[in-house]
């Protein structure tokens, strides 16, 4: 990096923070939070614990972007104060510092607009993730066991706890299906971009005659939404299925039909629970799953509805992304256009990057 490239970088990421600014309006969240110390300090506003709770949560959430933002502003500000110092100085070996430290710089900066992005009403949240293979057998369970290793690493990565509602193993290999809690902020928000169809082209280990082979997964994610939100479900509109758990637990998770099926008819919906010994705790699970699924398709029919999209699309959904393992090795996302070529460290979770470029690109087409 030269003189020339760094005053450049300096003047770019000046300009991200000065949207992060008009968006994030930390003026506003400084208010906001004055307000609530004074609600605090009221002795009624701790007799409706619901609602002090509700605030509490707001406080914490707008303590954290405020403190992000104010170290992202600073150490851009510091960066170019510095800089400055160092030319009328002429003190290379600080501007040299400078140099290498942009990078991390630049992904502070990128960090922070990220967090921009995920300001939407259920972004925050935790989110449920479901993986469902397509036809073809071995190959295409093994595959949404790749995928399910995959996000579980991404989670660990971040040190997100992960909950394991349901584990449907292959016959031979891999899964028949899988749904995973994972806790931590902003996992919905993220993870949101997932939802879709997983293409996977690669040299099949299952055939002795090693032809390449393409398999399909459905990725399903929807926020574990807050209790206080209504969702109505009737009884003549599902099918309830009790099994035996067929997943890590035991010989008594295999002896009882402890495990919950939920079918909801009219949408088609199904979701299913093992995590617990308890099949009431097993019901219970399900319906929160089945709840924030039905919740997430009504996000998808608004979304459709203003992107013009096909009804048909909506349910199994759309191709988002290709895996390709043979005869190059390739991932690229049909959403950003981009193409990436580290595909083992993202197969090992190392996602970030990509989901990021994602959440950019589909934010830039909602201004155009």
């Amino acid at each position: 990096m030269d003189h020339y490239e760094y005053t450049e970088l300096l003047k770019t990421l000046t300009t991200k923070m000065q949207n992060v600014t008009d968006v994030v309006r930390p003026d506003l969240i400084e208010a906001r939070l004055k307000e609530i110390a004074e609600l605090e300090n009221s002795p009624e506003f701790w007799n409706d614990a619901a609602a002090a709770g509700a605030v509490q949560k707001e406080k914490t959430q707008a303590e954290r972007r405020l403190a992000k933002y104010a170290k992202t502003f600073n150490a851009l500000g510091d960066a170019k104060d510095l800089y400055d110092m160092a030319k009328e100085e002429g003190d290379d070996e600080t501007i040299e510092s400078l140099f290498a430290d942009a990078p991390g710089l630049e992904n502070q900066v990128k960090s922070m607009e990220i967090e921009v992005l995920l300001s939407g009403e259920h972004d925050s949240h935790n989110a449920i993730l479901t993986i469902h293979p397509g036809a073809g057998g071995t190959e295409s369970q093994d595959w949404a066991s790749i995928l399910l290793r995959m996000y579980t690493r991404w989670a660990e990565r971040h040190d997100f706890s992960v909950e394991m509602l349901d584990y449907q193993p292959g016959e031979e290999a891999g899964i028949k299906d899988a749904s995973l809690l994972i806790k931590g902020v902003n996992v919905y928000g993220y993870l949101k971009v997932e939802n879709g169809i997983h293409r996977l082209v690669r040299i099949s280990p299952f055939d002795s005659a090693a032809k390449r082979h393409t398999s399909f997964t459905s990725v399903t994610v929807s926020p574990e939404i807050d209790d206080d939100i209504e969702i109505e479900i009737e009884d003549k509109d599902i099918r309830l299925d009790t099994y035996r758990a067929s997943g890590a637990g035991g010989q008594h998770v295999n002896k009882t039909e402890s495990a919950i099926r939920i079918t909801h008819i009219p949408t088609g919906i199904v979701v299913q629970c093992q995590n617990d010994r308890s099949q009431h705790k097993n019901k219970a699970t399900a319906f929160k799953m089945l709840k924030s699924r039905l919740y997430e398709l009504e996000l998808e029919k608004q979304r459709a509805a203003i992107d013009g999209v096909e009804k048909s699309e909506i349910g199994w959904g759309h191709q988002i992304r290709s895996y390709v393992m043979a005869p190059y090795q390739q991932i690229k996302d049909s959403r950003s256009g981009e193409a990436y070529s580290n595909i083992n460290a993202i197969l090992d979770g190392d996602l970030d990057e990509m989901l990021e470029g994602v959440l950019i690109s589909l934010s830039r087409k909602e201004e155009e």
